[in-house]
């Protein structure tokens, strides 16, 4: 962290987004402010990842966020709120709360308030001005929504995993991408540019490479081949577009299945709907039916930091 921006009459919060790919940790001002410090661990998903693994990662994130102990350590932590993939309800919260006291005690920080939130609660307080109530859509590796009120997740849709769920998601296209290229491959199907750049990524040109890839290793990892979907599309190829275009459709029903009410918030963040991501464009037609604007944000630690900051106040005013 740079430690020329640390004063040691400061009050400081922090916020980290646990995801299921790395864990992000912001040390800010409690009063408000840019970042003072940032860093970085493993995969953050409270089910998934083993409670020891879990609480390192966390370490690991907050020991680059904070001061040196030479500098004040972390004594001056007011406030700490953590949205983990996973860790929104049940047994992913008791996981991310114990793995989060472990990571605290390790830096040797004492805040007085520590939250858990789930993934989606922190990506929605991302938003413009923190807000509180309103629809929030998440479409990286997996894909889901929630309704949040009063800034915890009151109804969440899909979110189902790669076997039965996550439907327009990069694990989702990754695998609808194989899928045409061997149907391309068998001639059940049109030629596709992806043929290429899969078979590359596979490791072989051919059927059996493809097969093989698909089936060894996490499911999960199909979702490395989305981004070649894009590219292709971008490059003109009409499968492509195709499977963009489904996705779009997938997520669309996806946040329709909340009811969502004309002009509240619809915040949205992972690769594939996140500023710049190659579903954005599709969901902004697709939603503009329903009244609503979506709005893009990076990741979901900005939200954490504000709601940090809100656990912190001695007023209870707004981060």
């Amino acid at each position: 962290m740079d430690e020329s921006n640390i004063h040691a009459d400061r009050s400081w919060v922090v916020g980290i987004d646990a995801g299921g790919t790395r864990i992000r940790a912001r040390l800010a001002d409690a009063a408000g402010g840019p970042a003072l410090g940032e860093g970085a661990g493993g995969p953050g998903n409270a089910l998934s990842v083993a409670p020891g693994a879990l609480a390192r990662h966390l370490t690991e994130a907050l020991r680059a966020a904070l001061p040196s102990p030479t500098e004040g350590g972390s004594r001056h932590v007011r406030a700490v709120v953590a949205g983990f993939a996973g860790g929104g309800e049940g047994v992913g919260r008791e996981r991310a709360l114990a793995a989060l006291a472990r990571a605290l005690d390790a830096v040797g920080a004492a805040p007085g308030a520590v939250e858990v939130y789930g993934d989606a609660e922190v990506a929605f307080a991302a938003g413009p001005g923190a807000p509180a109530d309103g629809l929030v859509l998440i479409a990286g590796t997996g894909a889901a929504a929630a309704r949040v009120e009063r800034r915890r997740a009151l109804r969440v849709v899909d979110g189902d995993g790669w076997l039965l769920g996550d439907a327009g998601s990069g694990y989702w296209l990754g695998r609808e991408a194989v899928r045409a290229v061997l149907r391309a491959l068998d001639g059940r199907g049109p030629d596709t540019a992806l043929a290429g750049p899969v078979g590359e990524m596979c490791g072989g040109p051919g059927k059996e490479a493809v097969l093989r890839y698909a089936y060894e290793g996490h499911p999960v990892r199909l979702a490395a081949l989305s981004p070649l979907v894009a590219g292709a599309a971008a490059a003109g190829d009409g499968p492509a577009r195709e499977l963009l275009d489904r996705a779009g459709v997938e997520l669309c029903a996806t946040v329709r299945a909340l009811g969502p009410r004309p002009g509240e918030p619809l915040v949205v963040t992972g690769g594939l709907v996140g500023p710049g991501g190659p579903l954005l464009g599709r969901l902004v037609e697709g939603v503009r039916e329903w009244g609503l604007v979506p709005v893009p944000v990076p990741d979901g630690v900005a939200g954490a930091v504000a709601l940090a900051r809100l656990a912190g106040s001695l007023d209870g005013a707004s981060p």
